[in-house]
């Protein structure tokens, strides 16, 4: 069956991971339902129109229209509150690319798989990007060829979840087809010529033990690199115009995307076990390859490289400092579903582990002199969890009761590269983790939740969830959500609403993550990083509290109406307020000058000094904010236009995130003036105005004998890049329209062959004005917005898919 966004065919929401999951989809597989099928908690299903809260559901098929090759993209020009964009100049993010739901940022969104938690990466974004500061999932991990469906639950759900759902819930729900193969092979290349990209996935499912099922999936992906930096002119460079700057204006800068390859194996495994129960098994493992480039090293900036990267007779021209990931991510759960008596069961194990490994390439370490190595093992991070939870759920007529428990233990590992990465001055771009940064910790926490739905009339329903948790490192919360939904003129128009509190649990990286990294500027020596929450410096010399977790108080009011068979609409509006939001601080340095001769009457120059460092950065709870936005979908399916079928999505999102209340900025660093340092403009239009304030989609599909034809227009609004000290060079990047283009032909009913354009009319962002500040741009390098981005600058892309199934 084909699942589209609304489309009134069948679909089931797994969110939960309770019995009500398998049911619903044993349901569908027996053809027992014929309306869009959900589940708003933790218990029976509803239809779309009828469900208290707003979700979406996204087919394959739709993901696939929309022309993107990677799961995060194509999720960002399918559903308008979501964000992801391409990163570059960032070190490992820009191999990860920082996604969020409604802009609050990537630890704020709980990423499922089959309803089952997905892990963490193991990277803490701490570069100049959207979602600076916080940790999320490496939704890079998911292929595209192993999904059915993905669902998203666009309200506050930790009452139903725990921590990570204040924005809302991603669930992922992998293919458990059978009798079927399929292969599809693809390629493509931007219309500048670089970029190309080519791969191959594979997916089959096989019929397991006369009633069982395995789903299997494999893939991989090759992709290179793009460019599209700028180029200075005059003395833009720091006062620099030289020979070497007037013939070199590029100043040998890649920016662009990365260099990429990409391996994956999916399996979705399900065996039943007599009449009313089955075991069930499903993950994969998904290894990702990437090169990308820091900031060109100029003849002028470092002054040599001893013959290690010139070529022999060769002049010295600078170099390329390349940076290199290696990504692992594993999941795997298994458990059991089925009926005890009247009550439905569901008990599992999930296992998940992210882990990358950084290098430095084409790069040298200048204290090494001519004994330096050209590459270097810079260290590495690691994430894992062990899960375990079982969901119990009885119908009692008109009520609906749930219950469930989940254990969890979560690690956090950060490794130390080899020596001459870190030592002396480090390796240019990125000194390697050291020693005193290596961390091994784990914490433990339990949760129980219950649930109740209650159809008071047949038009009026009610609910509500409340969730205990207790966590090893800050103590215990209680979450609660209530809902609500009334039907009148027969289910043709629909009120709904929600009211929830919500947390989120700081994450192990926030608590630990540490990187000093020495500089020599001159003959200076600078020690410029970041010191966890739990060292010395920031909890006892600095006066930090110990993280804590955020609050969050949501509501959602909106009403569903489907005036006739084909026409569905849903509007939502919701807000949003973040209480002790977990914010990365600026960097606190001397404000006397060149360090060595600190202020005695400063007691953070003190403190820099007794540790020998010029500068610091930690984590501590600072901001709240407040979010508010209007969600609208509404989706139109006829085939009533000539002899083919036409099916129309139109959605839109304005969503706005203000800081309120006064920065608690820690009375030592506002005691001594530091306040503006702190957590400045700059970091702070990273919460407010990083992601569009507003995007549409609007999607037109035409299905007709062997052609389909997809057209698909995304508004991306305006994004604003703030100074961290004058307004007056702020810069606000103005909305833009990108059209993609999929035309496939169906040669046989086995064969079909795609034809892609994204960015059909080469639509790039608004270029860079510096207004006379070269670090805006950083002396020309940057041509296109970086610091905050609205969907990437690689321009139009030509793609071609060949589909064979079998």
């Amino acid at each position: 069956m084909k699942n589209d966004l609304f489309n009134g065919k069948i679909y089931a929401l797994v969110l939960s991971g309770a019995g009500a999951m398998g049911y619903a989809q044993d349901s569908i597989k027996q053809n027992k339902i014929d309306e869009v099928v959900v589940t708003t908690g933790r218990t029976k299903p509803r239809t779309i129109i009828t469900s208290a809260i707003p979700i979406d559901n996204i087919s394959a098929v739709q993901l696939k229209s929309t022309g993107q090759v990677t799961f995060d993209k194509a999720l960002t020009y399918a559903v308008p509150s979501f964000n992801s964009s391409q990163q570059t100049v960032s070190d490992a993010t820009a191999h990860f690319d920082p996604a969020d739901l409604r802009g609050l940022g990537p630890s704020r969104t709980l990423v499922l798989v089959n309803g089952k938690r997905k892990n963490q990466s193991a990277l803490i974004y701490v570069n100049d990007t959207p979602g600076k500061g916080e940790v999320g999932t490496d939704l890079k991990s998911i292929p595209s060829a192993a999904l059915q469906n993905v669902e998203v639950l666009r309200d506050g759900a930790s009452a139903q979840y725990g921590s990570d759902a204040i924005a809302g819930v991603i669930n992922i729900i992998l293919k458990n087809s059978v009798g079927k193969s399929t292969v599809n092979l693809f390629s493509g290349v931007t219309s500048k010529g670089d970029g190309f990209n080519i791969g191959a996935d594979f997916n089959t499912g096989i019929r397991v033990a006369k009633t069982g099922s395995l789903n299997l999936t494999l893939g991989f992906s090759s992709q290179n690199k793009t460019n599209r930096a700028g180029s200075i002119t005059k003395d833009e460079l720091f006062g620099v115009d030289n020979a070497w700057t007037q013939a070199n204006p590029g100043l040998g800068m890649i920016i662009g995307q990365p260099e990429t390859k990409v391996g994956n194996m999916f399996v979705n495994f399900e065996l039943p076990t007599g009449e009313t129960g089955k075991f069930y098994a499903f993950g994969g493992t998904t290894y990702r390859s990437g090169t990308s480039f820091a900031l060109y090293r100029t003849p002028y900036w470092v002054t040599s490289d001893f013959g290690l990267l010139t070529p022999k007779g060769q002049p010295y021209n600078g170099f390329q400092p390349e940076f290199k990931t290696d990504v692992y991510d594993y999941n795997l759960t298994s458990g059991w579903k089925g009926m005890f008596g009247k009550w439905s069961f569901d008990g599992s194990a999930t296992f998940g582990s992210n882990a990358v490994d950084y290098a430095v390439a084409n790069t040298i370490n200048t204290s090494l002199g001519a004994n330096s190595p050209t590459r270097f093992k810079a260290g590495g991070h690691q994430f894992s969890n062990i899960i375990g939870n079982i969901d119990i759920s009885r119908d009692f007529g008109a009520l609906v009761l749930g219950a469930g428990a989940e254990v969890r233990n979560e690690n956090y590992q950060a490794k130390a590269g080899e020596e001459a990465s870190y030592t002396g001055s480090g390796a240019e771009s990125f000194p390697g983790l050291q020693p005193q940064n290596e961390v091994n910790k784990n914490r433990q926490n339990i949760g129980a939740y219950m649930n109740a739905e209650w159809d008071v009339t047949k038009d009026l329903l009610l609910g509500g969830t409340v969730r205990y948790e207790n966590f090893s490192d800050f103590g215990n919360n209680v979450s609660w959500k209530g809902n609500a939904r009334y039907k009148i003129l027969d289910d043709k128009l629909v009120f709904r609403g929600s009211v929830s509190t919500g947390f989120r649990a700081p994450s192990l990286h926030q608590i630990y993550y540490s990187n000093v990294q020495t500089k020599i500027t001159g003959n200076t020596v600078a020690n410029q990083g970041t010191f966890n929450n739990d060292s010395q410096i920031v909890r006892s010399d600095l006066g930090v509290a110990k993280l804590n977790a955020e609050k969050a108080f949501n509501i959602t009011g909106g009403l569903a109406i489907k005036p006739f068979k084909n026409l569905t609409i849903t509007a939502d509006y919701y807000r949003i307020k973040i209480k002790d939001r977990v914010l990365f601080s600026g960097d606190i340095g001397y404000k006397t000058g060149a360090p060595g001769s600190p202020d005695l009457t400063n007691p953070v120059e003190v403190i820099l000094n007794n540790n020998k460092i010029t500068s610091l950065k930690f984590f501590t709870n600072a901001v709240n904010t407040v979010t508010q936005g209007i969600d609208f979908v509404a989706n139109y399916n006829t085939s009533a236009i000539g002899k083919g079928r036409l099916g129309v999505i139109a959605a839109f999102n304005y969503n706005e995130t203000k800081i309120v209340d006064n920065i608690a900025v820690p009375p030592i660093l506002a005691q001594n003036g530091y306040s503006e340092n702190f957590f400045d403009r700059k970091e702070q239009s990273r919460i407010t105005s990083a992601r569009p304030k507003t995007k549409t989609i609007l999607s037109l599909s035409y299905d007709i004998t062997k052609f389909n034809f997809n057209l698909n227009n995304t508004y991306f609004g305006s994004v604003t890049w703030q100074h961290a000290t004058d307004p007056a060079k702020d810069q606000t990047f103005s909305g833009k329209v990108v059209t993609d283009v999929v035309l496939t032909y169906k040669i046989t009913n086995d064969l079909k062959i795609s034809g892609v354009v994204n960015n059909l009319f080469n639509i790039y962002p608004d270029v860079i004005d510096s207004k006379g500040d070269v670090v805006t741009d950083l002396g020309g390098r940057f041509r296109y917005p970086w610091e905050v981005n609205q969907f990437g600058f690689n321009g139009t892309t030509f793609q071609l898919n060949v589909n064979y199934t079998f």
